[in-house]
This record gives structure tokens, C-alpha cells and sequence, in this order.
């Protein structure tokens, strides 16, 4: 069934949303409320897997009898969350002509500019389920790995993403493999292009900081929506395959500011709740633009500009971006290296 208060009223809308774990129980409640695909990655995998032992715990001592290194094993596990969550959605992804019921599954994040290794990930991933977007990561070498898998027919999703160029580089890349896959004669996969909306927000509150800059808290709260708002633009001018995911939420603003847009929200558990059951102004405001006076102050910060300008950085750059090392640092630490010192 469909969601009843704002996210029942954004289903009217052009934007969708996705559930944003891998616990059954989690998903099951973000199915009722209307989820139409689900966000995981190796943290959330590892939550999953560590508060859900005893249900699936034939599956977990499987892996651990076959005797994988920790990265196999971490892999394989990581495997068990995902498959899991996939096969709730896929009545979804059947309904809807593989329109929609997609799973993230991500790379070992360890691996950012491992080309070879992230593509055999992918290959190995997209076998999993039918419904299954191999998420990786917007890097140099990640964007390499994801123009060849859309080339294979893979369904993608490009993570650990915050900006502007990141988000153009993606929709370019996407349309690159889409050529390459219809000139073989292959059905291309569909690409998703994350923003860590929130994440870019708390990246730009400690540069603030540590800079003194000249802005308010106010300003830093809209810092990622500037930046959404800009990609999605850019998105609808250019007509891009790829779809905006908007993911890392720190508040209820997040998705508000850009209800209306086709484009997907990652909805955690968490923010599920309030938006439903608060009366929240029911608008389109994707097209409504943040304050020029805000984008002028937060623009005084140089990690704010390469975030909101289209030419802000070069891909060989995404990797080094402050947001890119906290994240991938917080997805090896306490998703897949969690997952490798896992012990049933």
C-alpha cells in the first residue's frame, strides 16, 4: 500500500523515493509506506547483517564455511543483505517493466581507483538478481567502470557523489556506455547519480569553521540544496539519461526544497516518519532557486565553489574532495571492514 500524508502527496509529484536500509523489518515499513527501490551500502549491509544473525543465520555460516579471505567474505555477506532486500522489491521491479524495484549493492569502497577490481565486482554484483544497480563510487576509476558496465546492460549507481561535476561527469559517462551498449546491440542499464545532500552540508559546516567564513548556519543548511538544484538544472537542459538520487538527509529541508523534481529521495528510517505524519507545505520547489545572496556567501568558501560550479573539479579531483575521503573512510571503517572482522 501507498503512503498516507507528504509522502503520499509526493507520489503525485514526478519524484520518487527509496527506502534507505537493508533491515527486513525496516523495509518491510518502507514498502507499506510506498518505497518504490531501496539504497543500501557496506555500513547499512553491516548493521543488517549484525542485527539479523539469528534470521539469517544459515546463510551467514554458509559463508563462513566456505573459507573466503575477509574480502570474499565481506563481499558475500554483503551479498546476503542485498539479495534480501532485492527480492522484497522485485514485485516492484516486475510491475513496473523494470522501470523501478531497484537495489543498491556497493563495491568494496576500499577500492576507489581498483578499475579491474570494481569492474569484476560489478559483473559478479549484476548476477545476483535481476533487479540489483551495482552503486560505485564517483571517482576517475569509478566513472571508467561504470560507462563499461552500462555498456554490458549493468544498471548503475554512482556514489560517494556531492557535487556539480561530479553529477554532469556521471550523466556524460552514462551517456557514453548507453551509446557504446545500443551500437553492440545491448539493452543499456539505467544510471542513478547520487547527491549526499547532508553530507555536503556537514562538509561545508567544518570548512566554515575552521576558515571563519563569513556565513551563517542558515546559509550552510542550504548548501547542498544549491548544489542539488544546479545538477538537477543542468540535468533537465541537457535531457540526461541519468537520474538525481538524493541521498544523506539531515533534515525534513532536504526533501521539501526539492519535492517536484524527477528525481529520486533516499529516505532513511528515521525522516520516514516525520514525513508522514507532519503537515508539511505541500509544494513543487525544485524550481524555486536558493537566494542568490546565500549562493554569494557560501561561494566566498573555495570547497563550496568546486561543489556548485559545473567546472569546480576534474575527475581525477573527485577522489581528493574532502566530503569523497570522510565518506569512503566511514564506509570502509564501519561498513566493510566491519563486515570482514564479522563473527557469526
Amino acid at each position: 500500500m501507498g503512503s498516507e500524508g507528504y509522502l503520499g502527496w509526493l507520489a503525485g509529484t514526478k519524484t520518487r523515493w527509496w527506502h534507505d536500509s537493508a533491515d527486513p523489518g525496516e523495509v518491510d515499513r518502507g514498502i507499506a509506506r510506498g518505497a518504490s527501490g531501496a539504497t543500501t551500502n557496506p555500513m547499512l549491509s553491516s548493521f543488517a547483517i549484525a542485527a539479523n544473525r539469528e534470521l539469517w543465520g544459515p546463510q551467514i555460516r554458509d559463508v563462513f564455511a566456505r573459507g573466503l579471505d575477509g574480502e570474499r567474505k565481506a563481499e558475500e555477506l554483503l551479498r546476503i543483505a542485498v539479495v534480501r532486500t532485492a527480492e522484497k522489491f522485485l514485485p516492484e521491479f516486475e510491475r513496473s517493466g523494470g522501470g523501478s524495484g531497484f537495489v543498491c549493492g556497493q563495491v568494496n569502497p576500499n577500492r576507489p581507483g581498483d578499475r579491474g577490481a570494481m569492474l569484476a565486482a560489478a559483473r559478479r554484483y549484476r548476477e545476483w538478481a535481476p533487479n540489483i544497480a551495482v552503486k560505485l563510487p564517483a571517482t576517475a576509476a569509478g566513472l571508467d567502470v561504470l560507462e563499461d558496465a552500462l555498456a554490458e546492460g549493468t544498471t548503475v549507481t554512482a556514489t560517494v557523489s556531492f557535487t556539480v561535476p561530479q553529477a554532469v561527469a556521471i550523466a556524460e559517462r552514462c551517456r557514453a556506455g548507453i551509446r557504446r551498449a545500443r551500437a553492440a546491440g545491448i539493452v543499456p542499464g539505467k544510471c542513478f547519480a547520487v547527491i549526499m545532500i547532508g553530507r555536503l552540508d556537514d562538509f561545508i559546516r567544518e570548512v566554515a569553521a575552521d576558515n571563519r567564513a563569513e556565513v551563517t548556519e542558515g546559509d550552510i543548511r542550504k548548501a547542498g540544496i544549491a548544489v542539488t538544484k544546479r545538477a538537477y538544472g543542468i540535468y533537465v537542459d541537457r535531457r540526461y539519461e541519468a537520474k538525481l538520487l538524493v541521498a544523506a538527509f539531515r533534515g525534513i529541508h532536504h526533501a521539501t526544497e526539492i519535492a517536484g523534481g524527477d528525481l529520486i529521495l533516499s529516505v532513511f528510517p528515521s525522516w520516514q516518519e516525520p514525513l508522514m505524519s507532519r503537515d508539511l507545505p505541500r509544494e513543487e520547489r525544485i524550481g524555486e532557486p536558493v537566494e542568490r545572496e546565500v549562493v554569494e556567501r557560501l561561494s566566498r568558501i573555495p570547497e563550496f565553489r568546486r561543489a556548485y560550479e559545473p567546472d569546480g573539479m576534474r575527475p581525477e579531483e573527485f577522489v581528493g574532495y574532502g566530503a569523497t575521503q570522510r565518506t569512503l573512510s566511514q564506509f570502509c571503517e564501519m561498513g566493510w571492514n566491519a563486515l570482514e572482522r564479522f563473527r557469526p
